[in-house]
């Protein structure tokens, strides 16, 4: 475990992504710029060598143009060299013939010992090096030899002859030191710039994570509720990711915190009720009836939030769900339970309408509804369903309206209505959260809820839309 921990915490393991590709890229560019100057230092003493060849080459071809030989074959020296430092002894360039008869120096190989230089065949070439020399006083040396065989045709039958061009082989060393010495400088440089220029292209590019970052610590100190909606194609799946899960923990806090709050509001009536009954001194008799029916109700309420919390959500793909049976069933209990009334209602149910979503919640959001209705309809109450809109290869919508004959509700008292704990009347009996479970079921479903005036029956229209599903 401590080995492990070693490890992560090692200097060429940076925690920072910064860091890390700072150091990456640096790790590269210094490879490339290695191998790049290495390729460039041996292609120059390629050239180099080739090009000290070629001027050999030429000094030989020089002397082979202007040497002469005399009617016993002895060489006669060319008035003019082809360069100045073949007359001048030091200057590190050496010029020699040898023919049968004997060999000749330039002025510029006086004084060293050269290397033995033999004959070679006509159009024969040799460049060799670097070979050992010693100068005057002695001291060691060396220089690259280049070799080239002729043949001299006169009259009297062939001349052979070899043309010798010799150079100090320090002089190219020196060349190639004063390259790297500049190659490496100019490297270093370049390095440096590009450097700084990936650090500058780094930070840019990385921008757009810090500014996540910063938008991630805004929202867990409070400042923000969401991430923001711009960002890189890259980065986009991230946010969204954390601002749905930041959306989700919202609604399920929220959806405690509202059933938390309709069970305390819901049990606040039975408490009451046993808190005057407790103050009235009623007989046993009938305190016991009076506790027994309100822990009943108290039990139904607890029952009932509970099952609204743990069916919070829907299925995304629900099979769809019949609507009339579950209306029957639902109006059956509500004309008992209102039968001095006389309440009647009617469907108006189209057959191709289905409700695609939790059965619970279909019975939960006509119960409500059908309730409120069946609370303030005098005499008729009317429940119309029918496909809403669709679309190709999406299952269809849903519209679900309720109409009462009752006072209906005022325009301006629509919202105040809808809020959860608020009755429409404080006199009639109810705990003002039906319609506003109806609101949260309909929010979940993406879905709208209407309230109008109702055309038909004169009371109350509830209209819920929801839209078509994927």
């Amino acid at each position: 475990m401590a080995a492990d921990q070693r490890r992560r915490e090692l200097p060429w393991q940076p925690r920072s992504l910064q860091a890390r590709q700072l150091l990456a890229a640096s790790l590269g560019l210094i490879a490339f710029l290695a191998l790049a100057g290495y390729a460039l230092d041996r292609a120059f003493v390629e050239v180099a060598s080739e090009g000290q060849r070629d001027r050999l080459r030429g000094f030989a071809y020089a002397y082979a143009g202007v040497v002469e030989f005399d009617r016993d074959e002895a060489l006669i020296p060319p008035e003019f060299p082809p360069d100045e430092r073949f007359n001048r002894p030091g200057t590190g360039l050496y010029a020699a013939v040898v023919t049968a008869a004997g060999q000749w120096h330039s002025a510029s190989a006086q004084g060293p010992r050269l290397p033995e230089l033999a004959m070679l065949e006509g159009g024969e070439e040799r460049f060799d090096g670097p070979l050992p020399i010693s100068d005057s006083a002695g001291a060691p040396g060396e220089v690259i030899r280049y070799g080239m065989g002729f043949v001299l045709v006169r009259s009297a039958g062939e001349l052979p002859y070899t043309v010798y061009i010799m150079e100090d082989a320090g002089s190219l060393p020196q060349q190639v030191q004063v390259f790297r010495q500049a190659l490496w400088r100019y490297l270093g440089v370049a390095g440096l710039i590009l450097l700084l220029l990936q650090t500058v292209v780094l930070r840019w590019s990385l921008w757009p994570l810090r500014h996540v970052i910063h938008e991630l610590k805004r929202v867990q100190r409070g400042q923000a509720n969401r991430m923001g909606e711009l960002h890189p194609r890259e980065l986009q799946p991230l946010t969204d990711s954390i601002n749905a899960l930041i959306e989700s923990e919202r609604q399920n806090l929220e959806h405690q915190r509202n059933t938390m709050s309709d069970l305390a509001h819901s049990l606040k009536t039975p408490l009451a009720v046993l808190r005057t009954r407790l103050d009235a001194n009623p007989d046993g008799a009938e305190l016991r009836d009076e506790v027994e029916a309100q822990l009943r109700r108290m039990n139904d309420l607890v029952g009932y939030q509970l099952g609204r919390a743990a069916s919070g959500g829907h299925k995304l793909f629900a099979a769809p769900v019949e609507i009339e049976p579950h209306a029957e069933q639902i109006v059956q209990g509500l004309e008992k339970i209102y039968a001095s009334k006389g309440v009647i209602c009617e469907f108006d149910i189209d057959p191709q309408a289905r409700f695609h979503g939790e059965p619970g919640d279909l019975q939960e959001l006509l119960g409500n509804l059908l309730e409120n209705a069946f609370k303030w309809a005098r005499s008729r109450v009317l429940l119309t369903v029918k496909p809403g809109e669709s679309a190709l290869n999406r299952r269809p919508g849903l519209i679900l309206a309720v109409d009462d004959n009752g006072p209906g509700i005022a325009a301006e008292r629509i919202a105040y209505v809808l809020q959860r704990g608020v009755r429409g009347d404080e006199r009639v009996q109810g705990h003002g959260i039906g319609l506003a479970i109806v609101q949260d079921l309909v929010h979940s479903y993406r879905g709208e809820l209407q309230v109008s005036q109702s055309e038909e029956l004169g009371g109350a229209r509830f209209v819920v839309t929801l839209p078509a599903g994927l």
